[in-house]
């Protein structure tokens, strides 16, 4: 089976530059990893001891951003590589993989060459890591595989195991087989643990979500942004961050029923023109792009589209109500814990499944979900009229944050006993 996974892989790699042709997100993939191998050599420094993070994307790099500076903190003279699958987290960190308190905090920021047998050589002999770190649920074979033989210690942060993963099927033996590779697995729920025992593996322990420390100490910072005072004026203010299309569908009609109710921010996860348009198109308030806000009187606008990226979070720190995106079809839903931290009540689609902290908040009445428009309306109105509402349901939103921090800690304490 590993065998067959390999060639299949070769065979994906070859196929990827004509896929290029026609996505845009592969072209970027497939060009950035020509240069891998060589923006390694340059940045890395020889002799220098490497510590190496692999990050599915820009949620998993945030996600293991606090560890990342703990570790930085335990072993200064140690170098820092962060390594992405997608393009949505390299592209938007190739530049600034940076720790919180303005320290670098990687010595290289790369993509991570496909899994075949010949890239995996070749990564490691160049990287040469005294230890590597896969963020959440990133399982390459090969690369766990060599990393077993080159006796690479190696550690899951923030894991999750379902059930339903290859795993604990009948012809997932060989995947595994794999697993064996990790000395250590911190998980975010006992769900998980259960999971690995069925799998005899008891080097685990329950920890929680290190997103929980991160976005925590976001509300510790300058969250002041001077359009949002210009804009919001101190009126009640919605943000609905990175919605998409069904998410626009549901939210529209109830934006435009209430006109001079309040503010709102609306932040699509995909910023490309026609998805732009299109909600300009839906919307019949005053609306403004953020990419065209120079020279205008923000407070005369109803509705500000965020078509930019990297200020969502302070963004939140304005809200009133927050409706976070992605649930209310099958795309996943987005970050709910940004809004949550500060103390915000949360609406999303019902599609909560593969989302264990999105439950949980629900069944803490700080998160409310919604089908449809209709569904949509009743929740909004509700948290509109009733002020008193909005904020017990906000308050449980940032007490389930404060609630769920130390995930960080358990991990630097680990390392703290059985140092690299």
């Amino acid at each position: 089976m590993r065998l067959l996974y390999t060639f299949l892989l070769h065979l994906v790699q070859l196929a990827l530059p004509l896929v290029g042709l026609f996505n845009r997100k592969m072209k970027l993939s497939v060009d950035g990893r020509k240069r891998v191998y060589e923006e390694l050599r340059a940045s890395l420094k020889e002799g220098q001891p490497t510590l190496w993070f692999h990050a599915a994307s820009l949620g998993e790099y945030e996600q293991g951003l606090p560890v990342m500076e703990a570790i930085q903190k335990q072993y200064p003279n140690h170098q820092l590589l962060i390594t992405f699958f997608s393009p949505s987290g390299y592209e938007v960190k190739k530049d600034s993989a940076f720790l919180p308190d303005g320290r670098q905090g990687a010595k290289a920021v790369t993509y991570l060459p496909l899994d075949t047998v010949i890239n995996v050589t070749k990564f490691l002999d160049i990287v040469k890591p005294e230890a590597a770190f896969f963020i959440k649920y990133e399982f390459w074979p090969n690369y766990l595989r060599a990393l077993k033989l080159r006796k690479i210690r190696t550690f899951l942060i923030s894991g999750v195991f379902r059930e339903q993963q290859p795993f604990f099927k009948w012809y997932g033996a060989w995947m595994r087989k794999s697993l064996e590779s990790f000395e250590y697995f911190f998980l975010q729920d006992a769900a998980s643990l259960e999971a690995l025992k069925l799998l005899q593996f008891d080097n685990a322990s329950v920890n929680g979500d290190t997103r929980f420390d991160r976005v925590s100490h976001q509300i510790e910072m300058d969250n002041s942004l001077a359009f949002m005072d210009a804009f919001t004026k101190d009126s009640l203010c919605v943000v609905c961050g990175s919605t998409w299309p069904e998410d626009d569908a549901a939210l529209i009609p109830y934006i435009n029923a209430h006109q001079g109710k309040a503010k709102w921010i609306i932040a699509p996860h995909e910023i490309k023109a026609e998805k732009i348009k299109a909600i300009e198109n839906g919307l019949q308030l005053k609306t403004v792009r953020y990419s065209e806000k120079e020279g205008k009187d923000l407070a005369q606008y109803d509705v500000l589209i965020l078509d930019t990226i990297g200020l969502l979070t302070k963004v939140y720190s304005y809200a009133h109500i927050a409706y976070v995106g992605g649930a209310m079809g099958t795309t996943g839903l987005h970050n709910i814990l940004e809004p949550a931290t500060f103390g915000v009540p949360i609406i999303t689609g019902p599609h909560l499944d593969k989302f264990p902290e999105a439950r949980k908040l629900r069944q803490l009445a700080g998160l409310y979900t919604a089908s449809n428009a209709k569904e949509v309306d009743v929740i909004f109105t509700k948290l509109f009229a009733d002020p008193k509402f909005r904020t017990q349901t906000g308050m449980i939103s940032g007490h389930y944050i404060n609630s769920n921090t130390g995930a960080t800690k358990a991990v630097a304490e680990y390392f703290g006993k059985l140092p690299l």
